[in-house]
């Protein structure tokens, strides 16, 4: 197969993963978002890095929206929302994030394959999301893509689509957004 024979296989896959996701779940997501004092989010690998481009869109729309680790990350609290973008949701750092916020008394968010995992388990809102594990072992959906490539790409994809969620309830376009968009560069 050529290149963009993979590439045209897999928009293919990411265009099934679309109908397997609950819109009820994200919604959810989208209004503990706007309810929240403070956004944190964070990932493990791939994951981690789909969440800090939804932390950076977050910002342009003038969200106060953090990544866990960062050095300016301000303190977890009672009305914050912790979202974890996880396949598995057994990444031992992940949970013991999630162990933490939950302890707090925050909301829990989490994007994941697995939703019996223990972060599935301890989310408050939990969006089941297409993929197969990184191992490819078991699971129900099937995939040409290496290890956790489809759950990363549909994350990425379900963190842009909760984005224009949020500028529809925010009446929000993009020209009011890129105000918020570095300016110093």
């Amino acid at each position: 197969m050529q290149t963009s024979q993979y590439l045209a296989k897999i928009i293919q896959e990411l265009s099934q993963s679309v109908d397997l996701i609950a819109d009820e779940e994200a919604e959810k997501l989208v209004n503990a978002i706007l309810e929240s004092k403070k956004v944190f989010v964070t990932g493990a690998g791939r994951s981690g890095l789909m969440g800090k481009s939804f932390a950076m869109r977050l910002m342009h729309m003038g969200i106060d929206a953090y990544v866990i680790g960062e050095t300016v990350t301000p303190s977890f609290e009672k009305e914050d929302i912790l979202i974890l973008g996880t396949g598995s949701g057994e990444t031992k750092s992940l949970v013991s994030i999630a162990e933490k916020a939950k302890s707090i008394g925050g909301t829990i968010a989490t994007p994941t394959i697995s939703l019996e995992s223990t972060i599935g388990k301890m989310a408050d809102i939990t969006i089941k999301m297409p993929g197969a594990p990184k191992d490819q072992s078991e699971g129900d959906y099937q995939t040409i893509q290496p290890m956790g490539s489809l759950f990363e790409q549909t994350l990425l994809l379900f963190y842009d689509a909760v984005i224009l969620r949020l500028m529809d309830k925010k009446g929000l376009d993009t020209n009011k957004m890129y105000g918020q968009h570095a300016n110093l560069e």
